[in-house]
């Protein structure tokens, strides 16, 4: 039931929160700071290695013949998005200070999320199968494209980051990855029959890199950086770059003559960014700077389960009679 999902959307939220407030009481300094990194990066390298293990490089072969979907949907991930993004800073670069929109553009540049555009896609009465293989294939791509994608934006235009270090988190990614790629007949199958361990890595990591994060910037004097005003304006920002998104993907989809579930799924596949993979690549990217960094993903990120279940919700409402129930929105994963 909707309340169900809601509760479950704000209880991860809230888990977020909580994390923030203790890291701003309690950060990690000296040793535990030092432990608390080595401990994030292998959580990092776990988070990615079952990744590898659980995605299957055939799932994007079963689509095949949506090619033209799936172009849609790779081309909102990795190109309308940057290109609204840097458009955004190009515009108005004093609404933002640097380090959120350093955040801002890594945003844009990361690959879509699996489990919740599935799910958001299925209740919608979309086309889960194209949802399924664009999605995987789109964390498949995003391994390698997005720490390219993100250094060459940051880089030109005066954030820095070196060729090396985006070179060097390919390979911390890519390795764990590549690793579980090789291991996934034989632990692949476990992870299929028990999502919940996939899950709590997920979670976990993200609590423990959202610590890590905090912690360091607590040490740096984080919130004296950054105040209610600069939260509002990037939470503008986040919402203008979330519609301006699903309504440009919405009018192509019409003009280019998609299916109406063929539509629901450019919308929500093209139209997600992921939590689960950001967070591991802006804490490589940006070590020990990624409090602030960290901030337009984080709320992206509520945002947009928000403005999907509601939008599912609707698409729903309009494919069944007033006397048919609703299907059960699944619970969305970072």
């Amino acid at each position: 039931m909707v309340r169900s999902i809601w509760s479950r959307i704000d209880g991860f939220l809230a888990a977020i929160l909580l994390t923030v407030a203790f890291a701003t009481v309690m950060p990690a300094r000296g040793d535990a700071a030092l432990a608390v990194g080595w401990l994030t990066d292998a959580a990092i390298a776990l988070l990615f290695f079952m990744h590898g293990a659980k995605l299957s490089p055939e799932v994007a072969l079963l689509g095949a013949r949506h090619w033209r979907l799936h172009t849609m949907v790779f081309l909102s991930t990795f190109a309308l998005f940057p290109l609204l993004g840097i458009s955004a800073r190009f515009l108005a670069p004093g609404f933002l200070p640097g380090p959120l929109w350093a955040g801002l553009i890594l945003l844009t540049a990361l690959p879509s999320t699996v489990q919740a555009s599935i799910a958001f896609t299925s209740v919608a009465g979309g086309n889960v199968p194209a949802a399924l293989c664009s999605a995987s294939a789109s964390n498949l791509l995003g391994v390698f494209l997005t720490p390219l994608i993100a250094g060459f934006l940051l880089t030109r235009h005066g954030l820095d980051i070196s060729a090396r270090s985006v070179l060097a988190i390919v390979m911390q990614l890519l390795l764990p990855f590549v690793a579980g790629q090789l291991l996934r007949p034989w632990i692949g199958a476990y992870l299929t029959r028990h999502p919940r361990a996939l899950k709590s890595v997920d979670y976990g990591s993200i609590l423990l890199i959202v610590y890590s994060a905090f912690s360091h910037g607590v040490v740096d004097g984080i919130w004296h950086q950054i105040d209610a005003q600069d939260l509002f304006k990037v939470a503008l920002v986040d919402v203008a770059l979330l519609a301006a998104v699903m309504a440009i993907l919405t009018f192509a989809s019409r003009q280019f003559g998609f299916s109406r579930a063929d539509e629901i799924t450019i919308v929500f596949c093209g139209s997600k960014k992921s939590l689960a993979s950001g967070l591991p690549i802006a804490t490589l990217l940006f070590a020990g700077h990624v409090g602030l960094v960290v901030i337009p993903l984080m709320l992206f990120h509520q945002i947009q389960l928000m403005v999907c279940a509601s939008l599912a919700r609707h698409y729903a409402a309009r494919r069944v009679t007033a006397s048919e129930p609703l299907p059960a929105l699944p619970a969305s994963s970072a």
